[in-house]
């Protein structure tokens, strides 16, 4: 038996939703009614999945919240997570359908300190940026060939031996000063600052390059102190910035003229040209010596052949010369003689064969044969060689031959002849 689920549930209305179709709403409404934010709070619970996925939770002194990190962007963090770890994470939230559980995906995390520094990095970025610190107008070119190179940085750092590694490597002929300084650290900007002051002073060098290997925000924070920035704008000299590596960013970089991804970079960018120049300077002998070449072959070519003509004249070559032709003379005169004599042997061959066919001894001999073979065929068609093959004519009383058997009568008389003689015979039935 049925029972009307409005009288069960009085003030619901008459649609019934499906668990799918309500949790859907509620994604509906949380997704679009939740914006994307920043969320501070302690990671807890840290899961790593195969797949790359990270699981973790949210949580402070109040409540807790599950969080998602998916493997793509797990994979662009520079934050190693942990629990215990304060962090400040930027995403969005999203519903887990199959669990009816809200949570939040991920998309940056930052360490709760790195997230006020960031404030600070980008609030002064933007004041000096409105000074006009960082305007274009302002950078200049660098030197296509600076002949002597500053390098403001830690002289144990490994940012310095890549550096002159990658120098070394490339050729480079001009001079590298390393100006030693802290690179983090209380006092490492005020440091660094002096040593601009110093290297300008010193009027020995054509470029400085400032830089430090790679680290966390703290790490390289001293490049983005106001006063060093302001220092490196306002430098004489051409700036090179390479701090840290590709994917971070100091105010130092904006301030400088040019900004090299790393100190390795800088290295390539100062000695491209000179490696440019040298690849010019080899590709322009390799040419002159192939034109020098090309020249003595054409030399040696004329000069040979000058010496071939001159050869060519002298008295002894004459006579040499001389003698050749006397020889060629008398063999073109012996293979005349020789062939005059051949043909005449071969005409007389010829007027000898046509007489022979001519002559009277030629023709009876011819005749004769024609006579004995004229007569061996009579001797072959005449009756005697007939009987010669085992036959026999038969005759009547008068010696007529009888050729068919009937003109012969019973009781006739025959004559029989063989080869060796006839006999008489008589027909009978």
């Amino acid at each position: 038996m049925t029972r009307d689920l409005t009288l069960l549930s009085p003030g619901v209305g008459s649609e019934v939703r499906s668990v799918t179709e309500f949790t859907r709403a509620v994604k509906l409404l949380l997704e679009s009614g939740v914006r994307p934010g920043w969320v501070r709070g302690e990671v807890s619970n840290l899961r790593a999945q195969a797949s790359g996925h990270v699981y973790f939770s949210l949580k402070d002194a109040g409540a807790q919240l599950s969080a998602v990190l998916f493997r793509g962007d797990a994979l662009r963090q520079s934050v190693p997570l942990r629990d215990g770890l304060q962090v400040v994470v930027f995403g969005e939230i999203s519903v887990y359908e199959a669990r009816g559980q809200y949570q939040l995906i991920v998309r940056l995390v930052i360490e709760d300190g790195v997230g006020r520094l960031q404030r600070e990095f980008e609030a002064l970025k933007k004041r000096l940026a409105d000074e006009g610190l960082f305007d274009r107008e302002k950078k200049r070119a660098l030197p296509e060939m600076p002949a002597t190179v500053g390098f403001i940085t830690s002289p144990t750092g490994a940012a310095v031996h890549d550096f002159l590694r990658i120098l070394t490597r490339r050729g480079w002929r001009g001079r590298v000063i390393v100006l030693p300084a802290k690179v983090q650290g209380p006092g490492a900007a005020a440091e660094i600052v002096e040593l601009l002051r110093v290297a300008q002073g010193l009027g020995i060098f054509d470029l400085l390059v400032i830089g430090r290997g790679g680290g966390s925000l703290e790490d390289l924070w001293t490049f983005n102190e106001e006063a060093l920035v302001r220092a490196v704008a306002a430098c004489a000299l051409p700036v090179i910035s390479a701090v840290g590596h590709e994917i971070d960013f100091t105010l130092c970089d904006f301030a400088a003229d040019v900004r090299a991804e790393t100190p390795s970079a800088a290295a390539e960018l100062i000695s491209s040209q000179f490696v440019a120049c040298a690849q010019r300077a080899a590709g322009a002998a390799n040419a002159m010596t192939t034109l020098a070449d090309d020249a003595l072959a054409r030399a040696t070519e004329r000069v040979d052949h000058a010496r071939s003509r001159l050869r060519l004249l002298t008295p002894s070559t004459q006579i040499e010369q001389g003698h050749l032709r006397l020889d060629d003379f008398a063999n073109r005169l012996v293979s005349a003689l020789r062939s005059g004599l051949h043909e005449r042997r071969q005409r007389l061959a010829e007027v000898r064969s046509t007489l022979e066919r001519r002559s009277p001894v030629t023709r009876v001999q011819l005749e004769s044969h024609r006579l004995l073979s004229l007569w061996k065929r009579l001797e072959a068609a005449s009756p005697r060689s007939v009987l010669n093959r085992g036959f026999a004519i038969v005759r009547d009383e008068q010696g007529r031959p009888i050729p068919r058997r009937a003109g012969v009568r019973s009781g006739q008389r025959l004559n029989a002849e063989f080869s060796d003689g006839s006999v008489g015979v008589r027909a009978e039935d």
